[in-house]
């Protein structure tokens, strides 16, 4: 790869990170806990929630990472949350995956399709057509009141139409840290320091049997702006992922639907 193109991605990962710590100052904070005892931490892998309309399913999004090198890898199937979804790789193994997630609109209620259509509308082809599009945030107006009645369906729907095109999570990549071992002393590090961790499931999702562990925060809730006023709703969270061989010195890069099931969870709202 070209040292331009090397640049440019950095350049695009820099600023996933930086809209993705603004809208979600408790991963920050997490985060400098964790150079505070000594650590580097590496990115295992960033997620993007979006919709299977044709213009913005996976295949939308995924055009401007594959210009980086991205190449698609596994795919998963949520059939309780109507979610289909797909990770990509870079052959520098050192940069992040990215797995991006679609809500399959063909399964939904006439509602959540109605609304979908008006949120795409309003959505310029220029910005579709650009890298902007996974850092742009919201493109679209919204109310708290639809905001509501989309979560009463699909938690997943509601949180794509209040925050729009931007990573939904980053991921420490635990393999890397060199004070922590496993995911039982990280999450005993994270309630420590004051931060809620996801139950869904149990703590820990995954085995070493299924070759990756992986524990999450619940979001913590922002205040957005919507067209009938501001409402504190849950934003990002952050996730901890431990991987195991699959041979000699090759760690599994894929991930397990089962565990990611409950962690698209860690954004759900307290009391539905």
């Amino acid at each position: 790869m070209n040292q331009n193109k090397t640049q440019s991605l950095a350049q695009l990962l820099d600023l996933m990170w930086k809209d993705y710590s603004t809208l979600n100052p408790a991963a920050l904070k997490i985060h400098q806990l964790f150079v505070n005892s000594g650590e580097k931490v590496i990115n295992d892998h960033v997620a993007y929630r979006t919709f299977n309309h044709p213009k913005l399913g996976i295949k939308s999004l995924s055009r401007q990472i594959e210009k980086h090198g991205y190449i698609a890898k596994g795919e998963y199937f949520f059939k309780e949350k109507r979610l289909y979804a797909q990770h990509f790789e870079h052959h520098d193994l050192s940069l992040p995956k990215i797995f991006i997630s679609e809500l399959e609109l063909e399964k939904m209620d006439s509602f959540v399709q109605q609304e979908v259509e008006k949120m795409v509308e309003q959505i310029p082809n220029s910005l579709i057509e650009s890298e902007r599009i996974l850092v742009c945030g919201r493109p679209w107006t919204m109310t708290h009141q639809v905001y509501s009645k989309l979560a009463a369906t699909s938690e997943y729907a509601s949180w794509v139409s209040a925050f729009g095109f931007r990573p939904n999570h980053f991921t420490v990549n635990v393999n890397a840290l060199t004070q922590f071992k496993d995911l039982e002393s990280i999450n005993q590090f994270v309630k420590k320091n004051g931060f809620a961790l996801n139950q869904a499931g149990g703590e820990i999702k995954g085995t070493p049997a299924d070759l990756l562990e992986q524990s999450s925060t619940m979001a913590e809730e922002v205040t957005v702006q919507f067209e009938d006023g501001s409402f504190k709703i849950p934003a990002c969270y952050y996730e901890f992922a431990r991987r195991y061989e699959i041979s000699k010195g090759i760690l599994y890069q894929g991930f397990i639907a089962k565990s990611a099931d409950k962690i698209f969870e860690s954004t759900n709202r307290k009391n539905q």
